[in-house]
């Protein structure tokens, strides 16, 4: 006799609700036109809304209209930083890292030369540019 077989195992995901800014509009509009007791809870279940989600919507309506109402794209917001700059200041730092450790080398070397009695040439004059 066989063992059952086993049902593959599927992952369903819920799809995440995408909302327009002209059904976010709609809805604010039918919430703050219901003063019926009850009416705004009945609107909430009618479009499986939350509370919270209708707070959220308010709020942006009010920081910046209708504009405020269309849909974010996901993730990190830009830092308003230019690329090219932020990879210069990378490079910068990187850079003075290394001068750093190159004038530890040299203070070293000129350590070592007068423990040695070596005589080291003259350092040139700095040029400020």
């Amino acid at each position: 006799m066989t063992p059952p077989k086993k049902p593959p195992a599927t992952e369903v995901r819920a799809e995440r609700r995408r909302f327009t800014a002209a059904y976010r509009q709609r809805i604010l509009a039918e919430a703050d036109a219901a003063t019926e007791p009850g009416a705004l809870g009945a609107l909430l279940r009618r479009e499986g809304l939350y509370h919270s989600t209708l707070s959220k919507w308010r709020a942006m309506r009010d920081r910046g209209g209708t504009p405020a109402l269309e849909a974010q794209k996901p993730g990190r917001k830009p830092s308003g930083k230019d690329p090219a700059v932020a990879k210069l200041e990378r490079e910068n730092r990187r850079l003075t890292q290394k001068l750093e450790r190159a004038e530890k080398i040299i203070q070293i070397q000129k350590k070592l030369s007068e423990i040695l009695g070596i005589e080291l040439q003259p350092e040139p004059p700095e040029v400020d540019e």
